[in-house]
């Protein structure tokens, strides 16, 4: 789902600076001067991540996102036109381009997922935050947004809230997330029903132990 993008929208501020210098260096110091353009996708999530430890602080609390005087300071960093920092911004859906809550609760509706229930899951979000895709709680603390394949589909349904993924969920389930969020309380990521990594709902197993059960040897 594309998220929108307002170059002249009233929510933009009129300058943006980096707090740390030395940030900005240690970026640049990844790649030789001539290709400084390259550095452009990891000057623009230091930009996000700024916005959002500013947001933590704010009232009413707001996430990571990357105004558009961010990417003009960027393009001027790295010495490009604004419209190649705006085109690599826009192209890819990490980068949030308006502002949205202190939890971006993506949720993913590809095939795997929704066969395990993500709908149910989808519906649940909604109805605990009072929202729909694209919207913003009034309190500032959650927007909700549908996504493609998140790459967890062994574990599914799950969902992404900023970076931190929850995995095999119900309804019930994304609905104690959400509240613990909500409640300022530490939520244990990956698999809600304390699976392993991505083993097997039947618990673990091995390659000689399945051999045996075949018969093979």
């Amino acid at each position: 789902m594309r998220k929108p993008f307002d170059l002249n929208a009233d929510y933009q501020p009129e300058s943006f600076t980096f707090k740390s210098k030395k940030d900005v260096k240690d970026v640049l110091g990844r790649y030789p001067d001539y290709a400084k353009k390259s550095a452009v996708m990891p000057l623009l999530d230091l930009a996000q991540r700024q916005v959002a430890k500013e947001g933590a602080k704010a009232d009413p609390v707001y996430g990571g996102w990357i105004p558009r005087a961010a990417m003009d300071e960027i393009a001027r960093i790295i010495e490009q036109p604004p419209v190649k920092v705006y085109e690599v911004a826009t192209f890819y859906s990490m980068y949030n381009l308006e502002p949205v809550g202190k939890y971006l609760v993506q949720v993913c509706t590809t095939t795997p997922c929704w066969l395990c229930g993500s709908s149910e899951v989808a519906k649940a979000c909604e109805d605990e935050l009072g929202i729909h895709w694209g919207e913003t709680t009034k309190d500032g603390l959650f927007t909700l947004m549908e996504v493609e394949c998140l790459g967890a589909c062994v574990n599914a349904p799950m969902v992404q809230i900023n970076d931190d993924y929850y995995e095999d969920l119900t309804p019930d389930l994304i609905v104690d997330v959400l509240r613990a969020l909500r409640d300022g309380k530490n939520v244990p990521i990956g698999s809600q029903t304390g699976r392993r990594d991505s083993m097997a709902v039947t618990g673990p197993t091995t390659l000689t132990e399945q051999a045996k059960k075949s018969g093979v040897i």
